[in-house]
């Protein structure tokens, strides 16, 4: 509770309560995700805005072995229970199941540890085609200069393939004083090889968009919103009649 209060405070919209499935411990069971309104019997007001904050159900599924991947592949009543979705996979080969098979919504970064592996290009860019996510977390970086260098490293080599794109940075803090405004969070972006643009859009826009990704996974339904264009100044010219430009140039 104290955690989400921080996150209220500076300034966030939606949070999401995440529920870890390691499949290395034993008697590891998906269970039915606690409702946020039992947590929280009335939510707070956003920061600036007159909206009361938005919490989310998400589920991480630790994964080491490829049968552990059957879990996702089943139609499972307890899984369609979560808003969000997300596997952690230990090695290259369940990497490239997860990127290309698997009907989650986030795929999870190691960054307390070097990679195993190297990051594929093909896999990347279907992931990236699927409207898979990539998630870093910043927490580590924090913590402990081995784990930072570790975090900026693995972070970087993964934009030399995805080249910025479908980039999530969150925090998985288990304490308040873990956590950072998205202003801050956007910063570390930049640490981490984003440009401006899409280090913004990892706490922000790609954030919503993997929102969107959940509930088009829970529905079986597409969701579809617009955004309106802005029109160049040569449309603008051209949509003016041949009589009113003459009128006007001279």
């Amino acid at each position: 509770q104290n955690i989400l209060t921080v996150c209220f405070s500076v300034g966030y919209s939606a949070v999401a309560l995440n529920h870890v499935i390691d499949f290395k411990e034993k008697k590891q069971e998906i269970i039915k995700p606690v409702s946020p309104s039992e947590l929280f019997p009335s939510l707070p007001i956003v920061q600036g805005t007159s909206k009361r904050i938005k919490v989310l159900t998400r589920l991480t599924l630790v994964v080491s072995d490829p049968s552990h991947c059957n879990l996702l592949r089943s139609t499972s009543a307890n899984i369609r229970l979560y808003d969000i979705i997300a596997v952690f996979p230990k090695t290259e080969k369940l990497f490239h199941i997860a990127c290309t098979t698997l009907d989650v919504d986030l795929v999870c970064i190691n960054v307390t540890e070097k990679l195993p592996f190297y990051f594929r290009r093909p896999p990347v860019n279907m992931a990236i085609d699927r409207g898979i996510y990539f998630e870093l977390l910043y927490t580590p970086a924090i913590k402990d200069s081995t784990m930072r260098r570790y975090t900026i490293s693995n972070a970087i080599s993964l934009m030399q393939i995805c080249k910025g794109k479908n980039i999530v940075i969150s925090s998985a803090a288990e304490r308040p004083l873990e956590l950072r405004g998205p202003y801050d969070v956007a910063n570390l972006g930049l640490l981490f090889g984003l440009s401006e643009g899409e280090a913004k859009a990892a706490v922000s826009t790609n954030c919503r968009a993997t929102m969107l990704h959940g509930e088009t996974r829970k529905s079986a339904c597409g969701i579809v919103y617009t955004v309106k264009k802005p029109r160049k100044v040569e449309e603008e010219e051209t949509a003016v009649p041949a009589c009113k430009k003459a009128k006007t140039q001279a």
